[in-house]
Order: C-alpha cells, then sequence, then structure tokens
C-alpha cells in the first residue's frame, strides 16, 4: 500500500508527460487524483485485517498525524483537480505538459513526506516538493513570476540546509551520548530521554527555522508573497494547504523527539514565540495590502502562525492544532481558487483594479467573500472551532497573555483583510459585466462550492471517524518522558 500510495502519482506524472494533446492531458489529473484519493483513504481507513501501511523495513510508516496531513493532501488535490481542466482550457496560450506532470509530481512528493520515518528520507521528501513544485510557479512565464520563482528556490534552499545541518546535529546527539546512531524516528522517540541535551536543543532550533521556512513562518516567509502572489490560483491552493501541511508534519516528527527527551519546555516555548511572530508579521503585512494573491499569501503566514501556537500551547490545542491543519486546507481551497476566477474576469489581481466583483463574476466573488469570513475565524466556519480550541486550551494552561496577544492579533488580520475584500466585491463594478472572457462557469466553481461546504461541515459537527483520528494523533505527539 505504501509503494502503491506513492507509485500510483508518479506514473500518472509519466502518462501526463507523454500524453501528446493539450486539449485532452488536463483531464488525466482528476481522473489521478480521484484514483489517489481512494487509495489514501483506504489506507486511512483499513480493514480490520489490514496490516499497518509501512515498507522499506520502517523508513515508510502511517501513523495518525501522518494519516492527518496525507487525507489533506489527496483531498485538496482532488478538488484542485476539478478545478485544472476548466482553468487550463483558458490559459491556451501556455502548454500544460510540464504543469500536469508537476502537479503529479508534487502529489506524490507530499505523498512520501507523510509517509517518512527516517530522518533522511523526510528531509528528502521536503526538498523534492520545492523542486517539482518550482517550475508550476513559472506557469505564466514573465519577468515577476521567474524573480517569484528564483526567490523561492533560493530561500527554500537555505532552509533545507539548515534542516540538514540539524538533522545531523539529532543524529549526533545520539553519538554525544553514547548510543548508537539512528535515523529511524521511532527509534529516536524511544532513545529521546538519553541524547544530548545541548545537541537536542540545537537541532531543534535549526529544524524549525529551516522546515519553518518551507512552511513559511516569519521571519523565514519572504519567499512566500512573490511565489503566492505570482503563482496561478490552483498552484497557490496547493502549496498553501498542501506544501505548508506537509512541512509543519516534518516540524511536529522533530517535535515528538524533544517532548519525548530534555528539549520539552525549550521546543514548546520556541513554537509559541514563533506562531505569535508569524501572526503578528502577517497582521502588520495585510493591512492595506492591495494585491490579492499577496494578500492570501501573508494569511497563510497568520495560519501557520495559528499551527504552531497551537502545538506549543500542547493539550487540547494540539487537538486544535490538527484540526487547524484540516480548516487551513480547506479555506485555503476555496480563497485561492476563487481569487484566480476573479483575477480572470478583471485581468487584475490589484484592488485598485478590481472592485464591484459581484456585478462581473457574482458566483466567485461571493465564494471570496465565504472564504475570507472562514479563514478569519469567522462563525460557522471550521476555523472558528479550532482556534476556539485553542484559545480554550491557553486559558487553562493560565497563558493569559498569550490569549490576550492572539485574539489582538486575529482581530488585526480580520480588519486588515476585510478592509481589501469588501472593496473588491462591493460597489460598482470596475468594468462592465460582460466584457470579460471569463464568466463564472460549473468547471471553475463547483470545486470551490465543495471546499467551503467541507469548511461549513467541520465547522458544525466533526464527524467521530476525524475525531477518533485526530485524538490519537494528538496523544501520539503528546509523548511523556
Amino acid at each position: 500500500m505504501a509503494y502503491l500510495l506513492i507509485g500510483l502519482p508518479l506514473l500518472m506524472a509519466v502518462a501526463s508527460f507523454a500524453c501528446p494533446a493539450d486539449r485532452w492531458r488536463p483531464w488525466l489529473l482528476p481522473l489521478g487524483g480521484l484514483a489517489q484519493l481512494t487509495v489514501a483513504f483506504s489506507a486511512i481507513v483499513p480493514s480490520p485485517d489490514m496490516p499497518a501501511v509501512s515498507g522499506l523495513g520502517g523508513w515508510l510508516l502511517l501513523d495518525a498525524p501522518g494519516k492527518i496531513v496525507l487525507g489533506v493532501v489527496s483531498t485538496l488535490f482532488f478538488l484542485c483537480s476539478l478545478y485544472a481542466p476548466g482553468y487550463l482550457a483558458l490559459r491556451r496560450d501556455r502548454p500544460n505538459r510540464m504543469f500536469c506532470a508537476n502537479c503529479f509530481g508534487m502529489l506524490a512528493t507530499m505523498t512520501l513526506v507523510t509517509l517518512a520515518h527516517h530522518l533522511g528520507l523526510m528531509w528528502v521528501a521536503v526538498e523534492a516538493t520545492t523542486l517539482v513544485s518550482a517550475p508550476l510557479l513559472y506557469f505564466n512565464r514573465n519577468a515577476r513570476s521567474l524573480e517569484a520563482t528564483w526567490k523561492y528556490l533560493l530561500i527554500s534552499s537555505v532552509g533545507i540546509a539548515l534542516a540538514l545541518f540539524g538533522s545531523f546535529f539529532l543524529a549526533y546527539s545520539s553519538l554525544a551520548a553514547g548510543l548508537e546512531s539512528t535515523l529511524l524516528f521511532e527509534q529516536l522517540v524511544d532513545e529521546a530521554g538519553e541524547l544530548s541535551s545541548p545537541w537536542l536543543h540545537a537541532a531543534f532550533a535549526l529544524l524549525l527555522v529551516g522546515y519553518g521556512t518551507k512552511m513559511g513562518l516569519a521571519p523565514m516567509h519572504t519567499w512566500k508573497p512573490d511565489a503566492y502572489g505570482e503563482a496561478p490560483g490552483l498552484v497557490g491552493a496547493l502549496m498553501a494547504g498542501g506544501v505548508t501541511s506537509c512541512a509543519f508534519l516534518a516540524i511536529l516528527r522533530i517535535y515528538r523527539i524533544c517532548q519525548a527527551g530534555a528539549a520539552a519546555d525549550f521546543s514548546r516555548e520556541m513554537m509559541i514565540v514563533v506562531g505569535l511572530l508569524s501572526m503578528a508579521v502577517a497582521a502588520v503585512f495585510m493591512v492595506r495590502q492591495r494585491d490579492l494573491k499577496r494578500l492570501l499569501a501573508y494569511s497563510s503566514v497568520e495560519q501557520m502562525g495559528v499551527l504552531v501556537l497551537g502545538v506549543g500551547i500542547g493539550g487540547l490545542a494540539l487537538y486544535g492544532a490538527l484540526l487547524h491543519v484540516i480548516n487551513n486546507a480547506l479555506a485555503k481551497g476555496v480563497l485561492f481558487l476563487s481569487a484566480g476566477n476573479l483575477h480572470r474576469a478583471f485581468g487584475s489581481k490589484f484592488a485598485d483594479n478590481v472592485h464591484g466583483a459581484l456585478g462581473v463574476a457574482p458566483v466567485s466573488a461571493a465564494l471570496f467573500m465565504a472564504g475570507f469570513l472562514a479563514i478569519t475565524g469567522s462563525p460557522p466556519f471550521g476555523p472558528f472551532v479550532s482556534e476556539l480550541i485553542v484559545v480554550n486550551a491557553a486559558m487553562d494552561e493560565g497563558r493569559f497573555f498569550v490569549v490576550g496577544l492572539f485574539l489582538a492579533l486575529l482581530a488585526i488580520a480580520f480588519i486588515g483583510m476585510g478592509s481589501t475584500v469588501l472593496a473588491v466585491v462591493q460597489g460598482a463594478p470596475s468594468q462592465e459585466p460582460g466584457k470579460s472572457a471569463f464568466h463564472d462557469r460549473f468547471n471553475t466553481s463547483f470545486p470551490i462550492v465543495v471546499f467551503l461546504g467541507l469548511l461549513l461541515a467541520v465547522g458544525i459537527y466533526v464527524p467521530a471517524p476525524l475525531e477518533s483520528l485526530l485524538r490519537e494523533a494528538a496523544a501520539v505527539l503528546e509523548v511523556k518522558r
């Protein structure tokens, strides 16, 4: 099963590259996405007699946190793949061979991250997501997209290099303690209490910075506004909801080792500081931001801060952070795809040129507005529930200063983002309806509606199987010495 999860998208990538027709190639995306989603959920919800999903002598293993991210990645990719044929039909000026093949490459590498239980293999998988996603950022083939691609590659490479140093430090913490060196996570967790404390502290700091760069945590986020700003909406959704979730999972793997070792308090406090810093930086830059996609990039920085803050608080907040991984991915699907539609409708992504969207593309504008309400924690959408859980857990821990700052930053982000979103969707249209080549269509609206429906459903009721999986994952991460 583990090999099928990774091999299926790779096979579809080869098929996409080999397909000679630009017109029919995009339809391989939903076909492959549906197949991968079926296999993924078979692995996440196995039959009683099915063995654990593993391979390579323990290097591959699907545990509870990995199941959550695998479900997120597979669902996100499938819904985005439903959007892809309609989008690529509007972009006939661009060849789509590399686009389709690299989308499947992203799916394969993200799946590998969810399965990797070896420190070195996980590092390779995270770096691979960078390499296969970079060509997608250059899809528009202009100077700005080229600059964004190079910035993404350079900054991500620096981050992944620091993560490699952190991996060396973590491995050496075993040798410094007189133990046999290992890179398997389960063995590292078992031996965590005996690992050299100074080396473990240094390893966590480097790994948090390294994988935090890939996640887009402040102040390592500087690639994100350019990359998301120039990427097609579909690619932005995959990166903001999928790639960042995989980087977060990598941090969770290291955090689990620290929790079982001598760096438990250090790792938790560092996560809280970085989480609040990311939220603060994002809130400042969201105020008066006029580029819609850059606005969503700063929103992503904010949400990454919420994730690591929840982990740092611990306890029930861990459950809330894991639930927020799901909510963030669904909300990013709504926002990036609807923003992409508005970009097509107006020929611009700047709020100065995009206003009165309800009169030009009413479905996309309404979905964009709903996505804004969801991602800023408005009820009854899912993010409201997960953020409320984090707040309640922080209150129970007596972290009242953290709660106050958290709520204040959420309010600033809501006001800053809301001023731009309202200016975009309301008022007189900046162009006459019907003049644009783009109009709301079923194939470019239906996937967004499904994203929003799932986001609303999770906000109203968390199904029992998902509830059980979230609690199991939180229990796995909350290791006690």
